[in-house]
């Protein structure tokens, strides 16, 4: 990387981090370092909630999803402006009424501390698992760039986003936020420039979506009812509403962006803005891997896409069955650019008949690419059996790293570590607000000083920011991030909004009926995602069939589980908490 870059990237960061710091230099109370000052307008609101789900897996990993799988990966966020509406109307003024620190203190008044705490808890969990997968992405990048160890550059980051955590609390979360997603923002625009202007001299931004729609890349939208799939239109709008619901409603991560605000009024225009410019932002991510797709359809790309692999075959017993691999992938790339202009000749003279012969060719060509990669990777894992094979997350950041111009290059990086340090910190904030206000103070130390709560709360953030460390250090083991961080939302979301959804909505139903309901719920949540990783067969309907669920039906499951056992129990004696 060129000095240039290093002092764009290095410049951005210190800049948005110093701003930051100096805007919440005087906040010296749990209430201003937990909550904020209730002086946010709608827009740093919608700007820093964004900032805060948008993490640097975003940036990092859902370019990779759209190269491999398509544009079906944005029907995740189509409930999201629903999720929205919803949270404004009935949540927000719940929260402001009660003027709480964390949306669980609610739960409390409502049901009782056992209930509370159990929520919490769950929140604590999954929150935890996910801030680690914050910090293994953007690790990815340093350690490439570098040439560090991978487990020597969690750590760096870690201490990084812990030490600016600490000394700003959440009004400065918040405040840098805003400068955060300016930067993420103007550098995807600006990564789909630079791709569209990469293309070759006769292939036009249209020849580009026109190849990319025939080989389904486009495919946006999917009406079939199939509950083993991941993506579709009702999976979003069902399954994707439940999980917004849950974690802009319920998550303390999200709450405590929106809690700090001037009133309701601008609490609810900052819900209501991310939910209408988040959607067109994921579908500008997810083009940006499609146009990655095509750039790579004209410039060869990688026969794996993390080098460090690479390397190692190279330097293995392996090495000639690389070489083999690697002559054959050349001779198919050349193929298949070939076969990519007589489509686009096709499509151009709107020769449909051409069109369907080379989309079979272009068809037979690409799995024959997908085959080489297996291979490659099966060697990957003989050479090295403990080495990550996948690399869909590499995809990107090796368009960064080798076709942006100097100064670009930084850039980029400087969105990706952005969006890392606006969604770790966040979440570390939360972690210690909840562990203070809903478990240190109300049920093991009471009574103490407010100086003696604000430096529990910085000494939580550490201690969760270490946890967040340790997790990231086996963050590899899963395939794909982004699809890490929502599974591990889903296995936790549906009990956490069940029990609200209980608690805004079914008013007869006391404490100890919803918090058995929450244990049954959760544990059904955890075996169902365990039967669907495994070849089990139920007798469903009279016949034998394969039990699979995708993981945003977990969100959906698991809230109605709560609600339903919560109310069978209810009826059959509860007493009411």
């Amino acid at each position: 990387m060129s000095t240039l870059d290093w002092i764009v990237m290095l410049g951005t960061l210190l800049g948005i981090v110093a701003y930051g710091v100096w805007k919440t230099r005087h906040i010296n109370t749990v209430k201003g370092y937990l909550r904020g000052e209730d002086d946010l307008p709608w827009w740093t609101i919608g700007l820093s909630v964004m900032a805060t789900q948008a993490s640097a897996i975003t940036f990092l990993s859902t370019p990779g999803q759209a190269y491999e799988d398509g544009m079906r990966f944005a029907q995740f966020y189509f409930g999201l402006p629903v999720a929205m509406v919803i949270l404004c109307i009935f949540v927000l003024p719940y929260y402001y009424r009660l003027k709480v620190y964390t949306a669980y203190e609610y739960l409390e008044g409502r049901f009782d501390l056992k209930t509370r705490t159990l929520t919490a808890s769950l929140f604590l969990i999954q929150r935890g698992l996910a801030a680690g997968l914050t910090i293994y992405a953007p690790a990815i990048i340093l350690s490439t760039i570098l040439g560090w160890r991978l487990n020597w550059t969690i750590l760096f980051i870690g201490l990084m986003v812990i030490i600016y955590t600490v000394a700003g609390g959440t009004k400065a979360v918040s405040m840098t936020q805003k400068q955060q997603m300016i930067v993420i923002l103007s550098g995807m625009f600006v990564a789909a420039l630079i791709l569209v202007f990469r293309l070759p001299e006769n292939v036009s931004f249209g020849d580009a979506v026109g190849v990319a729609g025939k080989m389904g890349k486009l495919n946006v939208v999917d009406f079939e009812f199939d509950l083993s799939n991941r993506y579709n239109f009702w999976s979003g709008m069902l399954g994707g509403v439940f999980l917004f619901l849950s974690y802009f409603g319920t998550d303390q991560s999200q709450v405590s962006r929106y809690l700090g605000g001037r009133s309701l009024t601008e609490s609810r225009l900052g819900l209501l803005f991310n939910g209408i410019l988040k959607v067109p932002m994921q579908f500008l991510i997810l083009f940006v891997g499609i146009l990655v797709f095509m750039f790579f359809q004209f410039q060869q790309p990688p026969i794996h896409f993390n080098n460090a692999n690479l390397e190692k075959l190279e330097n293995s017993r392996y090495k000639e069955e690389l070489d083999a691999l690697q002559a054959q992938y050349n001779t198919l790339f050349l193929e298949r650019r070939q076969e990519i202009s007589y489509m686009m000749d096709a499509i151009r003279q709107d020769n449909e008949t051409a069109i369907e012969t080379s989309r079979a060719r272009i068809g037979g060509l690409m799995a024959k690419d997908g085959e080489l990669r297996r291979e490659v990777n099966e060697l990957i894992l003989q050479a090295a059996p403990a080495a990550k094979a996948r690399d869909t997350d590499y995809v990107f950041i090796t368009f960064v790293m080798n076709y942006l111009p100097i100064g670009l290059v930084g850039l980029l990086l400087a969105v990706i570590f952005s969006a890392a340090m606006s969604s770790t910190s966040s979440e570390l904030n939360a972690l210690a607000s909840t562990t203070v206000i809903d478990i240190y103070r109300r049920s093991f130390v009471t009574g103490k000083s407010d100086r003696h709560y604000l430096a529990a709360s910085k000494g939580f953030t550490l201690f969760w920011g270490v946890v967040a460390m340790i997790f990231a250090a086996t963050a590899g083991l899963f395939e794909n991030l982004i699809q890490a961080v929502n599974i591990i939302g889903s296995l936790f979301y549906g009990t956490i909004l069940g029990v609200f959804m209980v608690a805004f909505f079914m008013k007869r139903v006391g404490g100890r009926a919803v918090f058995i309901g929450a244990l049954i719920a959760e544990a059904l949540v955890l075996l169902i995602f365990w039967l669907s990783g495994e070849d089990v067969w139920l007798l469903i309907g009279g016949s034998w069939r394969l039990f699979k669920v995708a993981y945003l039906w977990l969100n959906l499951i698991g809230c109605l589980l709560v609600m339903g056992v919560a109310w069978l129990l209810e009826q059959t004696g509860g007493e009411r908490g």
